[in-house]
């Protein structure tokens, strides 16, 4: 106690001053490296969302994101190293948490990779319509956005639907708009008491005077089935 009482002398106030002193100052630094990296990082977030630097509209979130957090996260390590936290102590603390969230969110880091991946290889981009879900129709859209953990599209009734990218990774995915040539399958009936053939050489000439119809592969018109008294004709025809 005596000792103490020695250490908080009056006499030995300019010491405790000096002490609260520097760990004021280097609060106030802590601060000032928070304020500049999170000012920072809405400047590389606006600057990436109205220019882009070139980088493709599908990968321009992910790297949005990965930008912005990546300067955070290097100026809250530099807060915490300027109040004394060794940078080690702080690896191996966020190295701690990261298995231990990873373990409690395995759904999540699914999508993570799932998201990657698509990122990756590239199977749609932004503005392509797909169907995600086999061709079934139930996962099928217009892709507005792509990010780490779901893809944003807008279906046809106008609806926006976000889907975990694990969802999509799982199954096959049909891009409509990848390719620029697409065939179009038609069918039509007629009575088998009339002239089928003659049908059939109408069809074939009406194709050929469209203009969006291409020449090439050329307009296929063939009998498909026969129901009762009708017959079922098939019109493949090629277009941009």
């Amino acid at each position: 106690m005596q000792s103490l009482l020695v250490q908080v002398h009056p006499s030995n106030w300019s010491f405790l001053w000096d002490a609260l002193s520097a760990l004021a100052l280097r609060l106030c630094a802590a601060a000032a490296i928070l304020w500049i990296g999170w000012w920072v990082s809405r400047r590389v977030a606006n600057w990436i969302a109205r220019r882009g630097g070139g980088i493709d509209p599908t990968l321009r979130p992910i790297v949005r994101d990965t930008a912005v957090w990546g300067v955070r996260l290097i100026a809250v390590i530099g807060a915490l190293s300027q109040i004394g936290i060794q940078t080690a102590s702080i690896v191996a603390v966020l190295g701690a948490a990261g298995l231990a969230i990873g373990l409690a969110l395995q759904g999540t880091l699914q999508n993570i990779a799932a998201g990657i991946m698509l990122l990756l290889l590239r199977p749609f981009k932004v503005g392509d319509y797909i169907d995600g879900g086999g061709g079934s129709g139930v996962i099928a859209g217009t892709v507005e956005e792509v990010n780490l953990f779901t893809t944003r599209l807008t279906k046809p009734d106008g609806i926006c639907e976000y889907v975990p990218n694990g969802a999509l990774w799982s199954n096959s995915i049909r891009n409509y708009s990848r390719n620029p040539t697409r065939r179009l399958d038609l069918e039509v009936e007629v009575s088998v008491r009339d002239d089928v053939n003659h049908a059939i050489d109408a069809l074939r000439a009406l194709a050929a005077a469209d203009a969006r119809v291409l020449a090439s592969p050329a307009p296929q018109v063939m009998v498909s089935r026969f129901d009762d008294s009708i017959a079922v004709l098939n019109v493949r025809v090629w277009s941009n």
